[in-house]
């Protein structure tokens, strides 16, 4: 089948469909048929050949036909014990006959697939109106515009421009369209007509604008919603606006809004219709991006101990190249400023006129003075973020320059140096919020019970570890490095406040000894250590302590380390090279824009908890956290550049697209599309993921495009953005250069939906599909401590943390019913259940055949005379959904009152678990596993608490999506429109994992 034109209209796709194409048809058996289909010319029957039938059974009468499903949502499909092999978006199902009966089909690409469901549901509308239809549809909105354009052009009313005012005229409609590109497509034609001359006319410009400008997929998108006309009107608008995008409180007067905005035809801006061209606008546009535009501002809590954030952090500031031969410059400190940096890094030597200097000790780095970077970071401290800057302080200066120091920072940098005396009577650091404007110096402070006006302190120098290591195999040793000590002024000394730099003993040590306001820096090689061989230890210790990591001095090309390995240990400070671009700064910047780039971000719940468990090397699900799925559908991709330095291949680029996920080692994978060969303006991907995120706090997406080359793959683009950024629905993905500057008009077009994982089975199963009836359920379960009086409490937590799992997973297993009925994936919310089943409920002459009574808060599904079995089977398994949504709605509030009362009483405990375990018998290693024992218990009721709160959110939710649907289409029994309901906030609620009240504490 010719695909080769674009897809642009519905007469394009019943075009296709009269020539045929092959088509896989697959049985219950197992067993899948290669068959050629076609629909007859005179577009009245869907015919399939060979076919061992008579001709005239080897078809299925348009009319016949009640429904078009796409994906792989028939019974056939997902009993099919092939079904894995069976790509979800080249599947699509035709629904026909009074009983429901359904032919199961598989093209070779998506977009096959896209012309088959498109043209099916067109002749479905409009049955034996079709021809006049495609006739009138011929001369549409879209066609008067650009024809209207073209007169402007031809103001002398010649009937033909020139080729150049052609080629700008559609540029300027697609700035992302190659001159060149748009001037072949011109000749291209000509060539065709055997036409001599340049001169383009009406018809011309017409066919080429309607090649160049329309994109298939967004196309095959607007029928879905238009009912199968050419635009969307603002009914349509609006549905695919809540349904799809999960846009709230959308009303007509916002969705003229949009149309007034992007559609460039004064015909639809007047009527209120949105063409193909105004709602390709609406989706390019800076509305439709991935990215969260909550998260563009500041939008976590700013008011928890310092310690509780992760802090945007830099390693060697001054540095622009590498750290062992690359010079010094004050623009890195402007560069790592602007970019959200809170924690800058000054390397202070003495310089030659009494002037101290910056640069890597030991090295061959060039040197700036101290006194113009101080000048730097008055101007630009606040440049991008408000919030608290840490100077991290080397201090290897003499006594003399050290107080030159002094004086150039109490001048230059003024009131906005905090130097205020911690309190010992705090347990915690202040908040971001409290020290906003401030500048906090971290550096060495003399004890205090030093009366002197200097005296002795440890040095901690980088630059003497890298030098030492330069001649040493990579046997890297941290401590080996012999501790100096040296002079610190009184002076300077006074500075320093809560930020104290100290060296760093053992967890046990630390944690009886260690001061909040006392801060350790950790080689990159021992916090890795710590990272694999205390892993619940390190992330314990910086629930209360800042930790500073920083790279290993073996990195003399100043590579950058993962920040992730020390974020998921809760390492607020990950000190990285900002002049060194790759992965590990893309994760970098984009993990810091979740919170307006503020250069703070709130660490998870279960991070900062005093009382919670978490390891930082789970490789399975994290206690008291409902994983979460992550899909997403890779549809295309637009104006991909040549990868820089590449000239092999010409202009030619063959690209794929890899997804990457990075968090904790649960969450790390990655998957990739196939490559498009010899595309790179318009690439068709169409391939879908999935994805189980076990910790969303703390996991990131990466897209990542490349050029296939045999001699190596290209880097094209990326966009790295924080799991909690998405925005669900379909979305643009701006792509990025290897060092973050944004690729003009490069985009990846995606489908996101976010789902909660249902019952047991694998990751790559089909997630709410998967469901276990309540013999074979997983319950959460808690650990024995071998204290009688606690394990008692705990005890009693076992019934409601059941009969909590019970009634989410009885809810999730019934919507999941719903929607397997209504021919839908697990990705779909049930306003869209109610969109898909709404045709089935209308009789021949349109009365409905089933009406929702809305007068109460459970709507109900009423029979209105004689339906069809299938009509009766969605019904039943409808009353049995809401049966369980109602059980939810009226058990949750006690039974999570019963899994917070035992958490109290467990906590009761927790101050004197010590001496109660030892009073038990317990010594040592058997006392520790009682208490790890306690926080995982503690953790795990916090968790289930939570999790039944928000499932009866959800419910909630899925209950207003019911009765919003039923009043958009009309199926609701007149008069008992529920005025109090409110419309739904999203379509695809991602479920937050932890409360913002904290209880039991």
């Amino acid at each position: 089948m010719p695909t080769e034109k674009k897809i642009s209209s519905a007469s394009d796709c019943i075009n296709s469909m009269v020539e045929g194409s092959e088509l896989k048809k697959v049985r219950s058996n197992s067993r899948i048929y290669h068959r050629y289909f076609l629909l007859d010319a005179d577009m009245q029957s869907l015919r399939w050949e060979p076919s061992k039938k008579d001709s005239e059974k080897a078809k299925i009468d348009i009319k016949s036909i009640k429904e078009v499903r796409t994906g792989k949502n028939t019974d056939i499909f997902r009993s099919n014990g092939i079904s894995d092999q069976i790509s979800e978006d080249c599947a699509f199902s035709v629904i026909y006959g009074e009983n429901y009966e359904s032919l199961d089909l598989v093209a070779n690409s998506a977009d096959v697939a896209n012309i088959w469901v498109t043209g099916l549901r067109y002749l479905i509308s409009y049955g034996k109106h079709t021809l006049d239809m495609l006739e009138s549809s011929q001369d549409n909105m879209r066609t008067s515009w650009v024809s209207q354009m073209f007169s402007e052009i031809d103001v002398d009313n010649l009937g033909h421009i020139t080729l150049c005012n052609a080629v700008q005229s559609i540029r300027n409609l697609n700035a992302g369209l190659k001159t060149s590109k748009i001037e072949l497509k011109f000749k291209e034609l000509h060539k065709s007509k055997d036409k001599a001359g340049t001169e383009v006319t009406k018809e011309e410009f017409i066919e080429v604008f309607h090649e160049l400008c329309t994109r298939p997929e967004i196309y095959f998108l607007l029928v879905q919603f238009s009912s199968n006309k050419e635009f969307l009107d603002t009914k349509d608008l609006m549905m695919f606006l809540e349904a799809e995008q999960g846009v709230a409180h959308i009303n007509e007067e916002i969705s003229l809004e949009i149309i007034h905005k992007y559609e460039p035809s004064k015909e639809g801006q007047e009527k209120g219709w949105l063409s193909i061209d105004g709602f390709t606008n609406y989706l390019m546009s800076p509305d439709c991006y991935i990215f969260d535009p909550e998260h563009k501002k500041v939008c976590q809590d700013m008011k928890q101990p310092l310690s509780h954030y992760f802090i945007n952090s830099s390693h060697n500031t001054y540095l622009i190249e590498d750290q062992f031969r690359g010079p010094s410059d004050i623009t890195g400190y402007i560069r790592a400023l602007k970019m959200g940096c809170r924690s800058v890094e000054l390397d202070v030597w003495d310089g030659p006129d009494n002037e101290p200097v910056i640069y890597t000790g030991h090295t061959m780095t060039s040197q700036i003075v101290f006194r113009s970077v101080i000048d730097i970071i008055n101007k630009y401290a606040f440049f991008a973020s408000e919030y608290p800057l840490i100077l991290c302080l080397e201090n290897h200066c003499s006594i003399k320059q050290q107080k030159v120091m002094v004086q150039h920072m109490k001048k230059i940098l003024g009131d906005k140096l905090y130097t205020t005396s911690p309190n010992v009577e705090e347990s915690y650091l202040p908040s971001p919020d409290v020290l906003k404007g401030k500048i906090l110096i971290k550096a060495k402070k003399l004890s205090s019970n030093c009366s002197g006006i200097e005296g002795d302190v440890t040095d901690e120098d980088e630059g003497a570890e890298m030098s030492q290591r330069m001649g040493k195999d990579n046997s890297e040793q941290p401590n080996n490095v012999p501790v100096k000590r040296f002079q610190l002024c009184k002076e300077l000394s006074e500075l320093v406040s809560i930020c104290k730099s100290v060296q760093f003993k053992e967890f046990h040590v630390s944690f009886q000894v260690q001061k909040y306001w006392e801060v350790c820096s950790f080689n990159e090689v021992l916090a890795s250590k710590y990272a694999n061989e205390n892993p619940g230890d390190f992330v314990n210790y910086n629930k209360r302590f800042l930790a500073r990591v920083f790279p290993s001095p073996m990195r003399i090309d100043s590579s950058n380390m993962n920040p992730q390995d020390f974020w998921k240990c809760g390492c607020q400070i990950v000190a990285m090279n900002f002049q060194t671009p790759g992965l590990m700064m893309d994760l970098n910047i984009g993990w810091f824009r979740q919170n307006g780039n503020c250069g703070y971000v709130l660490r998870p719940a279960i991070m900062r908890e005093e009382v919670s468990f978490f390891s930082a090397n789970t490789k399975d699900s994290v206690p008291g956290v409902s994983p979460q799925l992550l899909h997403i559908k890779i549809i295309s991709g637009q104006n991909f550049p040549k990868p820089k330095g590449s000239g092999a291949k010409g202009d030619v680029v063959d690209p794929y697209v890899y997804v990457e996920i990075h968090g904790i080692p649960a969450d790390c994978a990655e998957q990739r599309t196939k490559t498009v060969h010899q595309n790179g303006d318009a690439p068709i991907f169409d391939e879908s993921f999935e994805f189980q995120i076990n910790l969303p706090e703390l996991a990131m997406v990466r897209f990542v495009v490349l050029d296939d080359d045999y001699i190596g793959d290209e880097f094209i683009g990326q966009y790295t953005i924080p799991f909690e950024c998405l925005q669900t629905g379909y979305r643009h993905v701006p792509l990025q250069s290897l060092t973050g500057e944004v690729l003009a008009h490069a985009s990846l077009f995606v489908h996101v939906a976010i789902t909660n994982r249902r019952g047991g089975g694998k990751p790559h199963k089909r997630g709410l599909s998967v469901r276990k009836g309540k013999k074979s359920r997983e319950y959460a379960s808690l650990r024995t401590l071998w204290i009688k009086t606690v394990d008692e409490v705990f005890k009693n937590a076992q019934p409601p943390i059941r009969d909590a799992t019970d009634l989410r997973e009885n809810m999730q297993n019934a919507v999941v019913s719903f929607k397997e009925l209504c021919g839908l994936s697990s990705v779909a919310n049930l306003m869209q259940c109610m969109l898909a089943v709404s045709p089935r409920f209308l009789g021949p002459d349109n009365t409905p055949l089933v009406v929702l009574n809305l007068s109460e808060q459970y709507p109900t599904m009423e029979l209105q005379g004689i339906v069809p079995e299938v009509l009766k089977k969605i019904v039943t398994t409808y009353d049995m959904m809401i049966q369980s949504l109602k059980a939810l709605i009226e058990n949750a509030d006690a039974v999570y009152e019963k899994i917070v009362h035992c958490q109290k009483a467990a906590m009761e405990f927790h101050e004197h678990l010590h001496s109660i375990g030892t009073k038990e018998g317990l010594k040592e290693r058997k006392l520790q596993k009682a208490v790890e024992s306690f926080t995982w218990n503690i953790t795990i009721l916090k968790g289930q608490a939570d999790l039944l709160k928000y499932a009866k959110n959800e419910t909630l939710e899925n209950l207003k999506q019911i009765h919003y649907a039923a009043v958009s289409c009309g199926l609701n029994k007149p008069g008992t429109e529920n005025t109090d309901v409110q419309k739904p906030r999203r379509s695809l609620e991602v479920i937050p994992e932890k409360a913002n009240d904290e209880t039991g504490e």
